[in-house]
């Protein structure tokens, strides 16, 4: 029997006429125009626009962001911009009238009130005593490329009077134009933004590709000494060179580094060699013949110490790390900075290898065991970790990460890691790459932080809180290929304008988080997840399409926020077979579809939801929501939902993956691997998982 009974639609029908009265009163109390509203403190506005780094560095260093904040008709908060072009793109965007309604606002931040200077590095710096005020934006006048920076690049900056605009643009370069002209540059952002995206993944892996090959050839390096398995691995100096011609043997490595002349190789035959530690301070070679070489530290610290440019470890084992995740608390007193504070709590623990402002340097072919990190690399450029195994701790609490980069962009790739708490860890390390890695984690599979211009590209994580996160704000990473299953939570984002795609998220408990603020999430496919997508945003910036949500238990989640449109250009996503028409047969059903709304989300799975669906009085309400934009509820409308797939070919080989056996040959050989029942049960804080990725990290937590 249907749900909608001729008693029910008269409800309903009363339920929609009521409503209309009641938005009535309330926009008669709605300005019509802007000339009320008055600028509110940035602080209080719902932002977007720039990144933590961004953020953190001026509140420290005392240099002015350029920012925009406005009204909207059908959004009730007010809406703050980091970065005047991010406001003129967003309201050039035709999709973001429908959901915010119209400006009837905008103010920008007025530079006439400061008489800006520059710094060495283009930051915008006010007089002693001075600070940023606002003007209108339609009377405003804008220098479009000066030398005005800011850390994530450049900036356009607003003053409120023209002469002071000509005379910095004057003094620092750049045109002088209005609001209407700057409006008019700007149109649909979003095919340019994809093009760009496009070209950035090619270019990210061109860098990777060229800077792996570089470091494989330093890598690869003639025999200059070699170590005596065989002899005492106390101090001494005893080289010989008569035995081998002009190769030389020496009783341990640091005899052999001390010996070995630059761009050479010291070689470890089979064995194990007890150390303390090992320091590499020229651009040598370290090489071992394969997990039979092993170099064991003594418990206490990290092992192996890469400072030379160019240095460089390859085909080996290391064990003997010490226990010690963070050594932050040991090294910070109450005055450093924020990122100080990060850098101390995740870069100076103990690990297997340390490259510590080795340029260049690199590691590959290498198995570690470790209670704590495997790989730290710090302010290290253009380094490159590659075909590494690391197996961690049995828990996230007792173990820590796989690999840290701080400070400098390096590629990590074709490895694996078990255990231990995330398998790969970034901090402001801008620019670098992590793609085709393996992780079985305790935590997070990659984990970024405070980076921005990365690739994290083709990583396969299983088991995890979850499987690619990304916090506190960053902008222009991309995210591309990834596979993630039985986790948490699939992929985290943050941040803005960074772009999410061709992922494959399948079998967990949520599969994609759209947050953030314009960012693109496209061609991304997401299957049998006990939450297919979650929506929280809660500015509806994002562009979400070409996407198929198939056999998620519950198709999208959305509490907070406004209606977010995913559709753009006439292009939506696929939400699996829906009993709504398609009469002219273009492959889009004739009518929006709200996965999370009260009626759509239970097609399939309520009896009569469906009649529900098509009833005349919940299409009206429909209608009346579309018009206007404070009936619009929140959740989520895809405009022009698919009839069939974007991927099948994707889909059907995402469904057919045998994923039991995966890492089973390398945790085998770990002797603290966790059972079945240990990963099943591993503790998850969700909710850090869903606040952290757009807050900032306090001195107490980098620690914990």
């Amino acid at each position: 029997m249907a749900i909608l009974s001729s008693t029910g639609t008269k409800w309903v029908t009363a339920a929609v006429t009521l409503t209309l009265v009641l938005a009535s009163l309330s926009f008669a109390l709605t300005p019509a125009s802007g000339e009320t509203l008055r600028p509110v403190d940035f602080d209080d506005t719902v932002s977007m626009g720039g990144t933590g780094v961004d953020t953190r560095r001026a509140e420290a260093e005392g240099f002015a962001l350029p920012r925009a904040q406005v009204f909207y008709s059908g959004y009730r908060y007010v809406v703050g911009y980091v970065g005047v072009e991010t406001v003129v793109s967003e309201l050039g965007d035709a999709s973001a009238q429908r959901q915010f309604g119209d400006p009837l606002a905008v103010y920008v931040s007025d530079f006439s009130d400061i008489t800006p200077n520059l710094t060495e590095e283009g930051y915008v710096v006010p007089e002693r005593g001075r600070a940023v005020g606002w003007t209108p934006a339609e009377s405003a006048y804008f220098v479009v490329g000066s030398e005005a920076t800011i850390p994530s690049g450049s900036v356009i900056l607003p003053f409120s009077e023209r002469s002071d605009a000509e005379q910095f643009a004057e003094q620092y370069g750049g045109d002088v134009v209005d609001w209407a002209a700057l409006q008019s540059r700007v149109g649909d952002p979003l095919p340019s933004r994809l093009d760009r995206f496009e070209a950035s993944i090619d270019a990210r892996h061109e860098w990777a590709n060229e800077t792996v090959t570089e470091t494989a050839e330093r890598r690869d390096r003639p025999r200059s000494v070699v170590v005596d398995a065989d002899s005492s691995t106390t101090e001494g100096s005893a080289i010989d060179a008569s035995a081998t011609g002009d190769v030389a043997t020496a009783a341990t490595i640091a005899d052999a580094t001390a010996a070995a002349p630059p761009n050479t190789t010291v070689y470890l035959p089979p064995g194990t060699y007890d150390v303390d530690d090992v320091v590499v301070n020229k651009s040598i070679t370290l090489a071992g013949a394969g997990p039979e070489t092993v170099i064991n530290g003594d418990g206490n610290r990290s092992v192996v110490f890469l400072k030379g440019d160019g240095s460089a470890v390859r085909d080996l084992r290391v064990t003997g790390v010490g226990d010690v995740g963070s050594r932050g608390r040991d090294f910070r007193n109450g005055s450093v900075d924020w990122d100080t504070t990060v850098q101390l709590a995740y870069g100076y623990g103990d690990a297997a290898i340390v490259l510590d402002g080795a340029a260049g340097a690199s590691v590959a072919n290498v198995e570690i065991d470790t209670s704590a990190s495997g790989v730290i690399v710090r302010e290290s450029p253009d380094s490159a970790l590659t075909n590494l195994t690391v197996r961690g701790a049995a828990t996230a609490r007792e173990g820590f990460m796989g690999v840290v980069l701080i400070g400098a962009r390096s590629v990590v790739q074709d490895s694996v890691f078990i255990d231990g708490r995330d398998g790969v860890y970034t901090h402001r390390a801008d620019g670098s790459v992590v793609r085709d890695n393996r992780a079985d984690p305790g935590r997070y599979g990659v984990h970024e932080m405070y980076t921005s211009e990365s690739l994290v590209a083709n990583n396969t994580v299983r088991n995890a809180q979850a499987g690619v996160i990304v916090m506190t704000r960053p902008t222009d990473n991309i995210i591309v290929g990834n596979d993630v299953r039985q986790s948490t939570y699939g992929i985290v984002p943050a941040g803005g304008d960074s772009y999410y795609a061709r992922n494959v998220v399948v079998d967990n408990e949520r599969g994609l988080q759209v947050a953030g603020d314009r960012n693109t999430f496209a061609e991304n496919v997401v299957i049998g997840n006990e939450i297919g997508v979650r929506a929280s945003d809660i500015l509806p910036s994002n562009w979400v399409l070409r996407n198929d949500f198939v056999d998620n238990e519950q198709t999208v989640e959305s509490t907070i926020g406004p209606l977010r449109t995913w559709s753009h250009s006439g292009v939506g996503n696929h939400w699996g077979a829906l009993p709504i028409p398609d009469g002219n047969d273009d492959g889009i059903y004739d009518r929006p579809y709200r996965p999370s709304g009260s009626v759509d989300s239970r097609i399939g799975t309520v009896s009569g939801a469906t009649a529900l669906a098509q009833s005349p009085a919940v299409a009206t309400l429909r209608r009346v929501q579309d018009a206007v934009s404070g009936l619009r509820q929140s959740g989520v409308v895809d405009t022009h939902a698919r009839t069939e797939p974007f991927h099948p070919e994707v889909i059907a080989a995402a469904r057919a993956v045998d994923t039991e056996g995966f890492l089973a040959e390398e945790r085998s050989t770990n002797d603290s691997a966790t059972t079945d029942e240990t990963m099943m049960t591993r503790p998850v804080d969700e909710r850090r998982i869903e606040v952290e990725s757009n807050r900032h990290v306090t001195a107490q937590e980098a620690t914990a």
